[in-house]
């Protein structure tokens, strides 16, 4: 009995060696990264610049896919169908996750999705084209004041980051503006140069990629863009309006809980390092690290931020 029971200890302490030896050793294969929206956009620029610090890091290739369709939704609801090893991640987005199943059946439910780590977000940004008569914010907030509804905002899909922006900003300035949804980021710029709208709420990362051909009037951070340090927040100009959209990475349901912090730790991993930061922060991205442990919390407060106007945005919660 005692040499069972010592055999037993044995193979215990061999197992959990072992298991600890696999842990430490993630990852040992490449990695799949599928953005849910096709190349070019925010997202699958930050997988860009996160994709050679991970291999760096680890010494794995991390191979980028691209699975668009209906605003991320067709990816986001074959996730859970894929294995869930560690070794399939997929890019998540918010408010979309949220806003999505609660207006209507997108094929998934936002609880379905398991984030294991937020990394970066893009502020929203008021943009007008360089010879817009609105030289600053409050130029078109006066306008907007003077001629309810006429103001024109673009912005980049309904139920988006942008379209929580347009929503948000009215009920802050007392203004009412008509919200103008486009496929993309791209699409929607392209309709304020055209003058197609009056304004555009946009990214930052866009934002700086037009250079001198749009001015930005507000930026939705805590703090000034270091790319754009010019360009005041909207905190700064009297709006409590600190938002954008915010970008982690999920894996299927089925991947188990140490497999989950193993993921969230490598990612965290490039998130600290010094030349993704500078890159991202160049672009236009703000870093944020929301690791596994954190998660859930981050999740509640913003599904209660995004209920807070869901009903003004006309979408009826489930």
């Amino acid at each position: 009995m005692k040499i069972t029971s010592l055999m037993a200890g044995v193979v215990l302490a061999v197992g959990l060696t072992a298991g600890s030896a696999v842990a430490q050793d993630y990852p040992t294969k490449p990695v799949n990264y599928i953005i849910p929206f096709n190349a070019g956009g925010e997202s699958d620029i930050a997988a860009r610049l996160q994709q050679p610090v991970f291999e760096r890091l680890t010494g794995q290739s991390m191979v980028i896919q691209y699975m668009a369709g209906a605003g991320g939704a067709q990816a986001w609801s074959q996730l859970n169908g894929m294995d869930g090893d560690g070794y399939t991640l997929m890019g998540t987005n918010l408010p979309h996750i949220i806003l999505q199943p609660m207006a209507q059946e997108v094929g998934y439910k936002t609880d379905d999705i398991a984030n294991v780590y937020f990394f970066q977000y893009t502020p929203d940004a008021i943009v007008v084209p360089a010879d817009s008569q609105f030289k600053t914010l409050e130029d078109l907030v006066s306008y907007a004041k003077e001629n309810p509804g006429l103001v024109t905002f673009s912005g980049s899909g309904t139920n988006s980051a942008n379209h929580v922006a347009q929503t948000k900003f009215d009920g802050l300035t007392g203004v009412t503006t008509t919200y103008v949804p486009f496929s993309g980021t791209s699409p929607s710029i392209a309709a304020v140069l055209g003058n197609q709208v009056q304004a555009g709420f946009s990214y930052t990362t866009a934002a700086i990629n037009q250079g001198d051909a749009m001015r930005v009037l507000a930026v939705a951070s805590e703090e000034r863009v270091p790319s754009l340090p010019d360009v005041p927040t909207f905190k700064e100009l009297g709006y409590d309006m600190v938002g954008g959209a915010f970008r982690g990475v999920g894996v299927p349901k089925s991947t188990p809980e140490d497999v989950r912090k193993q993921v969230s730790d490598a990612l965290d991993k490039v998130n600290q390092d010094p030349e993704f930061i500078k890159k991202m922060e160049d672009g236009g991205f703000v870093v944020i690290n929301v690791p596994y442990a954190e998660v859930e919390a981050f999740m509640n407060e913003r599904r209660e931020q995004y209920k807070a106007v869901a009903e003004q945005m006309g979408i009826a919660q489930k």
